[in-house]
């Protein structure tokens, strides 16, 4: 699959979009429940602070990505870590919505079964962990390769 400059920009766009609408969700939704959470049950508390955590950190996680990318943006020898982060980026989007979408529409909405894809989204933020590890991996292997020692 070949990646050019315009279709990096537009995907770093959409991450960039992704991950600062996640921000903004996480706030609120945070919001909300630190006020008016605290009369649900504790099932239900325990529910939402998994997806605001897991929603939270892996906004966090794009916005390294994000700058990771634009970091390296230009370094011909980064393409393989380019494309690997632009899947761990996925992954994490991915994982998101399944993970913590499921479960604030499980909890908001009472649809039990979209509950389902919660494991998928697990999944999804593993794979996306396990993308960013082979982005190093391939970077260090390119910097060895080019006699540098630097990540």
């Amino acid at each position: 699959m070949e990646i050019t400059r315009s279709s990096e920009h537009k995907y770093l766009a959409c991450i960039l979009i992704f991950f600062g609408t996640s921000g903004f969700f996480s706030v609120l939704f945070g919001a909300w429940f630190a006020h008016g959470g605290v009369t649900l049950s504790y099932e239900v508390q325990s529910r939402l602070t998994h997806a605001l955590q897991y929603q939270f950190f892996h906004t966090l996680a794009l916005l390294a990505i994000a700058i990771w990318l634009q970091i390296i943006d230009g370094d011909n020898k980064a393409i393989r870590p380019v494309k690997t982060l632009y899947f761990s980026a996925t992954f994490f989007m991915l994982g998101i919505l399944c993970f913590s979408g499921s479960l604030y529409v499980k909890t908001f909405f009472d649809i039990i079964a979209i509950g389902e894809l919660a494991p998928v989204g697990g999944m999804s933020f593993a794979l996306g962990w396990l993308c960013i590890s082979w982005a190093g991996i391939n970077k260090s292997v390119f910097n060895l390769s080019a006699g540098k020692d630097r990540l």
